[in-house]
């Protein structure tokens, strides 16, 4: 036990010295209103399939050719995707792997593992609401993706319509975006290690440095970003830099 902890301790360590991080002060809650009232009041464009929704969040699955895969409801509506997931920030703290904390009255309570975060890491809260890492992405979508890791998926089984070029592998935990925003998803990561120190795994480093260099950084990427940079005060400098 007493290994275990110190482990867990170290793994929390490094996150806590953010350097070029969000020091925003804004909650997840405000970071998502932000982004929808004002980084993209005009263009409100999904992330993965590039569906268009309007300002109720609600998709238009015409306007990408996207079918429901299983959840019509949820793929029915606009959600932050987070491009890191939570998890894999997260569980690289210490408070990720508390299943409890104590209140203000020295009470012990049970919580998951990301409340118990959001209420006793500020380091957490600041990457939760980090909107260089969130995205608009159908609710569907956002849900299949869950924690799994972004690679390669065998075969194109068009789940999501012959339009959307998403692949999830569930066996696998394996998810596929389409090329021309695997760029954008490695320069959030790159993003996300540079300024939270987040480890990223050799493999995924790899896959990464390969879609940077396939997928450049294209007129809306850098648009947003410097977006974001006028609302958070900080830059993805793996973007650009804004004037």
């Amino acid at each position: 036990k007493k290994i275990v902890g110190v482990m867990l301790c170290c793994m929390s360590i490094p996150l806590l010295a953010h350097a070029q991080g969000n020091d925003s002060g804004n909650s997840f809650s405000k970071a998502k209103k932000i982004l929808h009232k004002q980084v993209h009041a005009d263009h409100r464009i999904t992330f993965y399939a590039e569906c268009e929704y309007n300002a109720k969040k609600r998709v238009d699955w015409g306007s990408c050719g996207l079918t429901p895969r299983k959840q019509p409801k949820r793929a029915a509506r606009v959600e932050w995707e987070h491009v890191m997931p939570a998890w894999e920030f997260g569980h690289q703290m210490q408070c990720w792997h508390k299943s409890t904390y104590i209140n203000r009255k020295g009470v012990e309570k049970k919580i998951g593992a990301r409340k118990n975060c959001i209420k006793t890491e500020p380091a957490f809260k600041r990457m939760e609401s980090d909107m260089h890492n969130l995205r608009p992405a159908v609710g569907e979508l956002n849900g299949d993706r869950s924690n799994y890791r972004f690679g390669m998926v065998n075969g194109e089984p068009r789940k999501y319509g012959q339009s959307v070029d998403f692949e999830v592998d569930f066996k696998q935990r394996v998810a596929e975006p389409a090329p021309n925003v695997r760029g954008d998803i490695a320069r959030t990561y790159f993003y996300m290690e540079k300024a939270y120190n987040v480890r990223i795994g050799k493999k995924q480093r790899r896959l990464f440095n390969v879609w940077d260099k396939q997928d450049p950084v294209d007129a809306w990427e850098l648009e947003r970003m410097c977006r974001v940079a006028a609302k958070q005060g900080n830059e993805n400098t793996f973007v650009g830099l804004c004037q």
